[in-house]
């Protein structure tokens, strides 16, 4: 399955703003969900959208196409702890200061091409990650505050990431932020869960009570990380199953990242009994 196919809202989204008058679409844009890779993917393409010279059909022969799909074009760059840093930078664990100077500078320079840098992280296998504010600290953030707000003309910057919260406020104020649903089928089980969340769009506000006793007590039969990713799971299944409704899609979403809010409080070792009664009210409510 190909991304239009994958991501009809999104894909259709790209390519009316790049074939408008005026390429209407944001210089920076964010994309947050937990399949990653499906965001660098969706970064490049429409990297390819913005250099194609040819019909920007999928199957496009021109130069700028055939270098995006090699993953080798001069002007669309990624940017991680590992991927274009300056020659004398030993930082291996962030992006750094010096390769945010490296940026600024660069983009002095004058392109033909309409320029995109892709940011994110790399994990020991060289995967692509999403940042966070451990590898896109706020020192490198903040040095490039300024191009982010107004970059030169023909640029593009994407940052890629699991949760919004997780790259700081300054860049996300800046951006404009797209969620991205995980279309994988492994580890998307939400057996556990299924009778308690089933029908949870249409509990009431005298209902919550119940059904937070629902899922304390699957909690405290289960590894609490365990529940909330089913949570996801089952939330996410619903979101690929209702991708045109959007005050539905608005609202599933909110839920997502409520639990994911949840699983955060978790490893910080909150009281259970709280964060469920909380994420309960936020999801019935």
């Amino acid at each position: 399955m190909n991304l239009k196919e994958q991501y009809p809202f999104l894909m259709k989204y790209f390519n009316n703003g790049i074939s408008s008058q005026n390429r209407q679409i944001a210089h920076c844009i964010l994309f947050y969900g937990s399949d990653i890779q499906a965001q660098y993917d969706l970064a490049l393409e429409i990297a390819r959208l913005l250099n194609c010279t040819g019909d920007r059909t999928e199957t496009c022969r021109c130069l700028n196409c055939k270098w995006i799909r090699e993953n080798n074009h001069p002007a669309v760059l990624t940017i991680s702890k590992v991927d274009n840093k300056p020659s004398d930078d030993t930082s291996k664990t962030v992006i750094s200061i010096d390769q945010a100077r490296m940026i600024k500078n660069d983009l002095l320079v004058t392109s033909d091409y309409h320029r995109v840098l892709i940011f994110c992280d790399r994990d020991k296998e060289g995967n692509i990650q999403g940042l966070n504010q451990l590898n896109f600290q706020a020192d490198a953030a903040n040095a490039l505050l300024k191009t982010f707000e107004e970059p030169p003309s023909n640029t593009t910057f994407f940052f890629l990431t699991k949760d919004k919260s997780d790259v700081i406020t300054t860049v996300v104020s800046r951006a404009q932020c797209f969620y991205v649903p995980s279309m994988k089928d492994e580890d998307r089980d939400y057996s556990l869960v299924k009778d308690a969340m089933d029908g949870y769009l249409e509990l009431e506000r005298g209902e919550v009570l119940d059904f937070n006793e629902k899922i304390l007590e699957l909690a405290r039969e289960n590894e609490p990380e365990i529940v909330f990713t089913q949570m996801q799971n089952y939330i996410e299944a619903l979101l690929k199953s209702n991708l045109d409704n959007l005050p539905l899609k608005v609202k599933l979403i909110s839920d997502i990242k409520a639990v994911e809010t949840a699983k955060k409080e978790n490893r910080l070792n909150m009281n259970i009994q709280t964060i469920i009664e909380t994420l309960s009210f936020k999801l019935i409510l």
